[in-house]
Parts: C-alpha cells; sequence; structure tokens
C-alpha cells in the first residue's frame, strides 16, 4: 500500500496520545466520547474528539491499521488538506447518522411510556437512574425496547471506525482492482468485493441488532461514515476533483 505518509502518521500519533492519556485519566472519556445529544454528559465537541478515543488496545490497532493500510494511498493521491477534509467530513458524518439514529430508538419509546402512563418525570430519571416508572408499561413496550432505549442514551461512541469506513470506501472507489490480504482469509480478495460485503453485514447487523461483527458496534456510525465517504469520494472522481484550494 506505499509508504505512511505524513498526516496519516500524525492522525496515528494524536490517537495513540489520547488513548493513553485516556487510560491514565479515564475522566477522558466523560468528555471526549460522543454521549446522547439529550444527556447530561453531551458538550458540543464531541462529534469531532470521540474520533480520537478508543475503548481498548485491539480496537485502537485495527482502526489505525486501517488508517495506514488504506489512508496513505489517499493521502498520496489527494493532498493533506483534501485527505484531512475528507477524513473528518466522513467522521462527523458518522456522528451525525449514529446520533440520528439513537434518536430514533430513545424518542419513539418515550412517547410510547408517556402514552402508557409515565410522567416525563419518570423517564428522566429512568434514563438518568435506571430507575423509576411503572412496570406495568411492559405490557405495552418490550424490555428489550426499554433497553435499547437505556443503551442509546448512555452509552458513548467512540473510535476512528465510522471516519475510517469513509476512507475504506474511497479506496475501494479510486483503487477497485486491489488486492487485500485478511487474516481471516488464505486467498487475497479484490477491494471492489471486500468493501461492500463488510458494509453490508454492518447494515444487517443495524437493522436486526445480530451483531455479525462483534458486540459494541456502533453500526450505524460505520454505515454513515461510509455514506458520506461515498458521496465525497463518488463526486471527486466522477468530477475530476483537482481545485487550487486543496494545494
Amino acid at each position: 500500500m506505499g509508504r505512511l505518509t505524513d498526516t496519516v502518521k500524525h492522525l496515528i500519533i494524536i490517537n495513540v496520545i489520547f488513548f493513553i492519556g485516556s487510560q491514565v485519566y479515564p475522566m477522558m472519556y466523560d468528555w471526549f466520547s460522543l454521549f446522547y445529544f439529550g444527556s447530561p454528559r453531551f458538550q458540543l465537541w464531541q462529534p469531532l474528539t470521540h474520533m480520537f478515543m478508543h475503548g481498548g488496545f485491539g480496537h485502537i490497532l485495527f482502526n489505525m491499521f486501517g488508517l495506514f493500510m488504506f489512508g496513505s494511498p489517499l493521502e498520496a493521491q489527494w493532498g493533506k488538506k483534501k485527505f484531512l477534509f475528507f477524513y473528518f467530513s466522513a467522521g462527523l458524518g458518522a456522528a451525525l447518522i449514529h446520533s440520528l439514529v439513537n434518536y430514533y430508538q430513545v424518542e419513539s419509546v418515550v412517547e410510547s411510556l408517556l402514552a402508557g402512563g409515565w410522567s416525563q418525570e419518570d423517564v428522566t430519571n429512568f434514563l438518568t437512574t435506571g430507575t423509576g416508572g411503572s412496570n406495568a408499561i411492559l405490557e405495552f413496550v418490550s424490555q428489550d425496547k426499554i433497553n435499547s432505549m437505556y443503551s442509546a442514551f448512555n452509552t458513548p461512541a467512540v473510535g476512528a471506525s465510522g471516519a475510517i469506513y469513509g476512507v475504506l470506501v474511497a479506496f475501494g472507489l479510486m483503487y477497485p482492482n486491489a488486492e487485500l490480504m485478511l487474516m481471516f482469509l488464505p486467498i487475497p480478495i479484490k477491494a471492489k468485493y471486500f468493501i461492500p460485503v463488510i458494509i453490508l453485514m454492518d447494515l444487517f447487523s443495524g437493522l436486526t441488532g445480530f451483531s455479525l461483527l462483534g458486540q459494541g458496534i456502533a453500526h450505524w456510525a460505520h454505515i454513515g461514515g461510509a455514506l458520506f465517504g461515498f458521496i465525497m469520494a463518488w463526486y471527486w472522481k466522477k468530477n475530476s476533483f483537482n481545485d487550487q484550494r486543496w494545494n
């Protein structure tokens, strides 16, 4: 895939610094992870800073390896400014789609709870403490939906995965016939086959709740990053986008 380019290198260094810092000062997760916008822990900078937070060594290792493998060729072709714009736009797009899906999951259940007899105070207490309200509502709203609502409200999103998915899709558009060697496959597979499959797996997992890629994954953030990345990369490729503003 070529050499490690400067911007990708600097992004990896910043991610590693944030990761080490979060291990030393765990309160960084509350400051920089992306919380539900109605949560008291939400801050305006979190859609950006959550891209530099990771939940464990395996999480950051996988993401930084993907950034190196697929980001370096794109930076080499596009240049620093264009690549940075693309990377952060895909990451912010991932945050947007993730937050919109969470909003739907939370608000649809809240409406049912209110219609079933819970007060707004009951709902607020439950979302913030996990207690309150009447068990009778469970006749009308499943426990799974209530659990999903509570999880969407309280579980923060972390990681560069959304931005990486945008980079992955762009790589597939720019280099569709590049052959990828994967740890779980004994033979190389072309990017134009591998990338749609992994995105479809995320879409299936997001729609069904049955994760094919493991637990604790923000599938809709992946899809959001892939969607925004596809739109930008497709437009740039179609229009041979070489505006001098990026140089």
